[in-house]
């Protein structure tokens, strides 16, 4: 199965990922900030990473930024709830970072077990 990178400063959504994609057969692997996400998704490979686009350290966009000068071919879902800006908003400007894939919190876990799947599989 797959490994997958979920990188939130929110440990409820990280948890959530976790036991879902767990559940599911796939590895995974977290990180609380854009900073030691993207040092972890730099240091190993992963099939997939989702990624909050609003976090402390480094945002997910700059994140997105830098993923796709290191690692091209990485697969990305941004997820947000939003805060300053409106999640749609935060969500627009990450499909133009790079993100193959959005979805706004809170998201339907399986919702988002079908589009991971589908990212992981080249669907």
């Amino acid at each position: 199965m797959a490994k997958i990178l979920v990188i939130d400063d929110d440990p409820h959504c990280v948890a959530l990922l976790k036991i879902a994609f767990e559940q599911a057969g796939h590895t995974v692997f977290s990180a609380t900030d854009g900073m030691s996400g993207l040092k972890k998704a730099c240091d190993e490979f992963f099939d997939l990473i989702i990624t909050d686009v609003l976090m402390p350290e480094k945002d997910g966009l700059e994140l997105m930024i830098e993923l796709k000068r290191h690692k091209p071919d990485v697969k990305v879902i941004a997820v947000s709830g939003g805060g300053v800006l409106h999640a749609e908003d935060c969500l627009k400007m990450a499909k133009v970072f790079g993100a193959q894939q959005v979805m706004q919190k809170p998201f339907d876990i399986n919702r988002m077990l079908q589009v991971a799947q589908e990212l992981i599989s080249g669907e």
